[in-house]
């Protein structure tokens, strides 16, 4: 699977929406600009249309609502267990910049929520996901559905996925990488670097959750 930067994961999205591209260029655009004037820095995501209804279900098969996280802030990751490569280093540096960010920010810390939302419902299991998950900690929260419940969670947050060729291993997804974070009000506030390392996401958390 080919690596993109935050950048380049938008581009990724643009081809199935291009205007939710250009709504996200230039959200992120414009704090830019008034961070050059001096004003107060707004979120890179402020105003872009990012998140909505959803119901999904976890290990033990309970059902999970967008707003059953009403009033805490969100990690929202889409991906697939079978991934080889991609997947587990975007989650490694996200629960692991989380880690960095508990152990200085614990209280901040306890308000947020890590979600993992599969791409691949046709082989994510509940049982799947669950185990895939608790493998990059205890906070991680794995979701899936049917493709129906999945496509709906995706499009709300404007994840593009596709699925690949058939090979002796197994199907590849081809899929936009991006870690959102998501506001107490399900907001979207930032992009985290996930692919600058645990420190950044560490760092990113602790510029936005208060």
């Amino acid at each position: 699977m080919t690596y993109l930067s935050p950048f380049r994961r938008l581009l990724a999205v643009s081809a199935s929406a291009p205007m939710l591209a250009l709504t996200l260029a230039l959200a992120c655009a414009v704090p830019l600009a008034s961070c050059g004037q001096g004003r107060e820095e707004h979120p890179p995501l402020e105003g872009a249309e990012i998140g909505g209804p959803f119901t999904l279900f976890d290990k033990a098969g309970k059902p999970h609502t967008w707003d059953s996280f009403k009033g805490q802030w969100r990690i929202v990751y889409f991906g697939y267990t079978f991934c080889p490569d991609a997947c587990p280093m975007d989650v490694q540096a996200m629960m692991k910049g989380f880690a960095l960010f508990t152990r200085d920010h614990a209280a901040d810390a306890a308000k947020v929520q890590p979600i993992f939302i599969t791409i691949d419902p046709a082989r994510d299991t509940r049982e799947i996901v669950g185990q895939w998950t608790g493998a990059f900690g205890p906070r991680l929260l794995g979701l899936t559905g049917s493709a129906a419940q999945v496509k709906q969670a995706a499009d709300a947050f404007a994840v593009y996925y596709k699925k690949g060729e058939n090979t002796p291993g197994g199907y590849l997804m081809d899929h936009s990488r991006i870690a959102y974070l998501m506001d107490p009000d399900g907001k979207p506030i930032a992009m985290l670097p996930v692919d600058k390392g645990p420190e950044a996401v560490a760092s990113e958390l602790a510029k936005w959750v208060n």
